[in-house]
């Protein structure tokens, strides 16, 4: 029975000092971030291909059971729209192997204009897919949830996750906080949608600002997260927040709810302890 929890990225400034150690490399703030969660959205490989050597990089500071859910290159989804992409999927294929196992999924973001009329594209792209990577697909065209059975039974056909971005939370009352604000304007008002494909769900929810406003949003998913445990599924849960500076110590909250409800669950490890700071130097 394994639940994974964790952030849309493994870095950030705020967390410096705070869950991760300051000055640290890059190779320090992933190890520190992979002990407070299992698990991250690898976004960056959406903007550009990574370095073969960048991935090695993360495969030798990343535990073994570490999960990366990354983002395919927008090149192929938003550009070529799934279409005549076998060069830079290659690249991406060839980028990506020293992760191995711990390339937990490959994840689809689709635009918003990919509808139900381009079904046939996604159908035929994970088809002609290698084997050995599990799929997930999120996407953003208003009538695949108006009416979600066509998209639900190709994904089912071809063993892929439906990806829901629960963002019912965050725009449930206006913003009040300049991250909030921004996130106002840039995040997709996406409808609730908690029905699982395949037997490794994965969700990404968007809470606020306020940490209590974000637990009690997420409520729905610790039932549903705790149900499909009990089915023997094996769900993967990204908490955001329009700043973030709380989101590893809220993964873990996460989880712990969940486990209260499914104490057969192992609780996640101890997050690695910072180094004390130095002391700064005097003239005496």
């Amino acid at each position: 029975m394994r639940l994974r929890v964790g952030c849309a990225m493994w870095s950030l400034k705020s967390w410096q000092g705070r869950f991760q150690p300051h000055p640290a490399t890059p190779g320090d703030r992933l190890r520190a971030y992979a002990s407070w969660c299992n698990a991250v959205e690898g976004n960056t490989t959406f903007y550009a291909i990574p370095t073969r050597e960048t991935v090695e990089s993360w495969a030798a500071h990343a535990p073994d059971d570490f999960g990366f859910v990354l983002k395919i290159p927008k090149i192929v989804t938003h550009e070529r729209r799934l279409i005549d992409a076998d060069e830079p999927l290659a690249a991406f294929f060839d980028a990506i192997e020293p992760l191995k196992d711990r390339t937990q999924a490959l994840w689809i973001q689709l635009p918003g204009a990919f509808g139900p009329q381009d079904l046939h594209d996604l159908y035929r792209f994970l088809r002609r897919m290698p084997a050995g990577h599990r799929w997930a697909v999120e996407v953003r065209h208003p009538e695949f949830f108006a009416d979600p059975r066509r998209l639900e039974e190709m994904l089912t056909a071809v063993d892929a996750e439906w990806v829901p971005f629960d963002t019912t939370t965050f725009f449930a009352s206006p913003p009040t906080s300049d991250a909030e604000r921004d996130a106002w304007t840039k995040k997709p008002r996406m409808p609730l949608r908690e029905h699982a494909t395949t037997a490794r769900p994965i969700v990404r929810y968007l809470g606020r600002d306020d940490s209590d406003r974000t637990i009690e949003g997420w409520q729905k998913w610790v039932r549903t997260t705790a149900e499909w445990l009990r089915e023997g599924r094996a769900p993967t849960v990204f908490v955001h927040t329009p700043d973030n500076a709380d989101a590893p110590e809220l993964c873990r909250r996460f989880h712990d709810e969940v486990r209260a409800l499914v104490p057969e669950l192992e609780p996640l490890p101890d997050p690695l302890p910072l180094p004390e700071p130095e002391a700064p130097l005097t003239l005496f």
